[in-house]
């Protein structure tokens, strides 16, 4: 049998699951005063469905001074039951065994929503939330471990398999663990034994509100990766005395923490997948209970290997089954080649939560939105012309097909992709690419004729007379006013599509503030080029810190020695002695100017849709719309968002 190892049946407690693929717990913002929601139970189900073996739904807040963000499941609340029946039965009707995870944030927190102080065990403030937190004393204590047990009492009652303890990246118990949040003396501080005191209190705590039958899991983290924190050797001790008390039946593993580490948890595609094994190789050595192991694991081949080599006992694939919540279903029907594998940009999962939006996905405009119904097709068998093969094109081609249409797709160059195949030839960036394979592929099982290598005009298109055209044509590169009429001034596209190779002292104009100027900056030094980025901004590449990139970026840079400038806004350039040029930059905090020599400047800054098509269809007498950078130039996600869109509206 094809992935045997991870599709193999495994006992946990007294329950079999039917494979080894967990969708671990992770955010998704979808509550609703404090409630799980029907988004929640079409989410879910949508995984159960697609074959996950077991699921653990995102933290449910064991006690009123946990209020860390807006959209928090408050289970210690009764009124949850209910939902928690709802959600639960919808789950077990596809086969899936279902636990919730228990949390309390602590330190780790805000009293935005609360009003109230955070609570921690010592009063050491977190470095993103910067608020001091009140040291619990002992009857706090008990009262935040009856609060797992009532939150637990609850669960039970709402149909839940069993619940899961985290103690991983963002919770008090991790606070508890670790040497540098916990600060006390008392029989809850010191000694490791001391510190894993709480955590064990809670474990016997919970196990009694749940009876014998559910199954209790705990999560670690292994390695938190800061100093004085919890580190591996430590970790593995905790494992052990949590196997000992006997009141467990499996242990989840971890690696960061929420939030100096941050970007090891989701790590992006610069990060090596499945980076985080040693975790739970090192875990599973000493202990007998079965482990599951996380890193960024994109494919059922890759996971099944690493079961397979002894690491854990199963994986966690979160990203994997948002991107494509029949990843298991595929896996099984031996169809891994169809699964939308996951590009690790974090784009519209960890990048829209960080921002308290529903969870989205590059990949699956589905995502998130599961609980909204999709609209009968208008008429099927319309004839549908689709200009333009970006992903915003070959989505509108695919899902179009799929609902019942003949469609035509029509690329002006050799090969489909758009700018998406561009930039996925910078530094670190390959698996972006992988977007355009995945479009590519559903294209082809969804019957889409594809003709390259054609130039469409208006008139072409009404002779075909099309029911309907898509316009997703793209954008071009605009050059920048200050610019003049040099040739050594250039834009990332001419980097990335070969049609100039810079050399020499190269400066990298960043007005964007995202991976087309940091990964062009790294490959021009790849190549041996001396690179500086210039920025508007406060920090070059700002929003790579919504994606867990930044802390990647800026060492990647140190490494590679490239400069970073802020605050600086291009004004003008002139010609310098040889052959390159002298740039104007004006630092606008202060006004002054300095006029640096380069031998190149490229550019990544905003582009122009390319709609002259558009503009020529006016008054046609075919529908017509226009998605994508066609429309305004955008990210891919909104791109693969509007060809989804506009498809299901014919």
């Amino acid at each position: 049998m094809t992935h045997r190892h991870l599709l193999t049946p495994l006992p946990l407690g007294r329950l079999t699951l039917r494979n080894r693929v967990v969708f671990s717990a992770h955010l998704t913002n979808s509550a609703r005063g404090g409630l799980p929601t029907e988004q929640h139970i079409a989410y879910y189900e949508a995984r159960a469905k697609g074959g996950a073996g077991l699921i653990i739904t995102e933290e449910h807040s064991t006690h009123p001074s946990d209020w860390p963000y807006e959209k928090l499941i408050q289970g210690y609340r009764p009124e949850v039951i209910p939902h928690y029946r709802k959600l639960t039965d919808a789950v077990h009707a596809h086969g899936s065994v279902i636990l919730a995870q228990l949390n309390h944030n602590g330190g780790q927190g805000s009293g935005m929503y609360s009003r109230q102080p955070v609570l921690a065990p010592s009063p050491v403030a977190d470095p993103l939330f910067r608020e001091v937190p009140k040291a619990v004393d002992p009857a706090e204590i008990a009262e935040l471990v009856a609060g797992f047990a009532a939150t637990a009492e609850h669960c039970r009652r709402g149909g839940f398999d069993g619940v899961e303890i985290q103690c991983s990246q963002a919770s008090i118990v991790r606070a508890f663990l670790s040497p540098d949040t916990n600060r006390r003396t008392d029989r809850y501080g010191g000694t490791l034994a001391n510190r894993a005191r709480f955590l064990l209190e809670i474990v016997a705590s919970v196990r009694a509100a749940l009876g014998p039958e559910p199954v209790l899991g705990v999560r670690l983290t292994g390695e938190e990766l800061i100093e004085n924190g919890i580190h591996l050797d430590e970790a593995v001790e905790v494992a052990a005395m949590v196997e000992a008390c006997g009141q467990v039946d499996y242990i989840n593993t971890s690696i960061g923490m929420a939030t100096q580490t941050l970007h090891l948890i989701e790590g992006s595609m610069a990060v090596p997948r499945g980076y985080a094994l040693f975790i739970p190789s090192a875990i599973r050595r000493r202990v007998t209970l079965p482990v599951i192991g996380v890193g960024r694991f994109t494919d059922p081949e890759q996971a099944d290997l690493a079961i397979e080599e002894g690491h854990c006992d199963l994986i966690g694939v979160v990203r994997g089954q948002i991107a494509d919540p029949d990843f298991v279903a595929k896996a099984a029907a031996g169809r891994s080649g169809e699964i939308r594998t996951c590009l690790s940009c974090n784009q519209e999962c960890i990048g829209r939560v960080g921002l308290g939006r529903w969870l989205g996905c590059v990949e699956n405009p589905r995502a998130g939105r599961e609980s909204v119904p999709l609209p009968m097709p208008r008429r099927r068998g319309l004839r549908v012309s689709v200009v333009g093969g970006g992903p915003a094109g070959l989505q509108a081609a695919a899902t179009a097909a799929q609902r019942g249409h003949r469609v035509t797709l029509f690329e002006r160059g050799a090969r489909t992709g758009g700018q998406v195949r561009a930039a996925a030839g910078a530094a670190g960036r390959a698996e972006f690419g992988v977007l355009v394979r995945n479009l590519e592929a559903e294209c082809a099982r969804s019957g889409v004729e594809v003709r390259t290598g054609v130039e469409v005009d208006a008139d072409l298109l009404r002779s075909l007379a099309p029911d309907a055209v898509i316009i997703a044509t793209g954008a071009r590169p605009r050059r920048p006013g200050w610019a003049g009429e040099s040739a050594r001034v250039v834009d990332v596209r001419d980097v990335l599509e070969g049609r100039v190779e810079p050399g020499g002292r190269v400066l990298v104009i960043d007005e964007l503030g995202f991976h087309q100027a940091t990964s062009v900056a790294e490959s021009l030094a790849d190549r041996g080029c001396v690179v500086t980025v210039a920025t508007n901004g406060m920090i070059v590449g700002q929003d790579l810190g919504l994606t867990l990139d930044m802390e990647g970026w800026q060492r990647r840079a140190h490494r590679k020695g490239i400069a970073q400038l802020t605050d600086l806004v291009p004004m003008a350039v002139a010609a310098a002695p040889g052959a390159g040029v002298r740039v104007t930059l004006l630092h606008h905090p202060t006004g002054i100017t300095s006029e640096p020599e380069f031998d190149w400047v490229v550019c990544a800054v905003h582009q122009q849709p390319e709609d002259r098509l558009w503009k020529q269809l006016s008054g046609s007498e075919f529908e017509v719309h226009r998605i994508g950078d066609a429309l305004t130039p955008r990210r891919a996600d909104a791109a693969v968002r509007e060809g989804h869109r506009v498809a299901v509206a014919l």
